[in-house]
């Protein structure tokens, strides 16, 4: 009679080192989106994205640039990068051009995001973890 392994057969071995890992696909490497990540970077985009958060509708550069100081140009080009990383829809209105934030999508991207990580995440195993938390550090 043969012994059974105790891992599951649907849970691949963890990779022994970065290398491996490196190679191995996974459902974050489709989630993290470096482009995200740099619309999301810079502290003035941030408070112009939490400006259209709270707001709840579409804004024009105008009314958006009233939530900080910078100069217009530079609020425009910040919502023009905010929009191309998906975070932001924008919507043209003869010479004016309104940005409100994609909320669903955004939502979506980082709770997907959150999973992936979730994925990666080793199996509790209190006896190694070396805090309280028990979240292996």
């Amino acid at each position: 009679m043969t012994q059974m392994s105790k891992t599951s057969s649907s849970t691949p071995a963890r990779p022994k080192t970065p290398r491996q890992a490196a190679r191995r696909r996974a459902s974050i490497d489709r989630t993290l989106d470096p482009e995200l990540f740099k619309a999301l970077c810079d502290p003035t985009r941030v408070r112009l994205l939490t400006c259209l958060a709270k707001c709840g509708r579409g804004c024009t550069v105008g009314e958006v640039s009233e939530c900080c100081d910078v100069d217009l140009s530079v609020v425009s080009r910040h919502l023009a990068l905010l929009a191309r990383a998906g975070v932001l829809e924008q919507t043209k209105h003869g010479r004016q051009v309104s940005y409100s934030v994609r909320y669903t999508e955004l939502a979506s991207t980082l709770r997907a995001m959150a999973d992936a990580i979730d994925e990666c995440c080793p199996p509790s195993n209190d006896d190694d973890a070396c805090c309280d938390a028990g979240c292996n550090c």
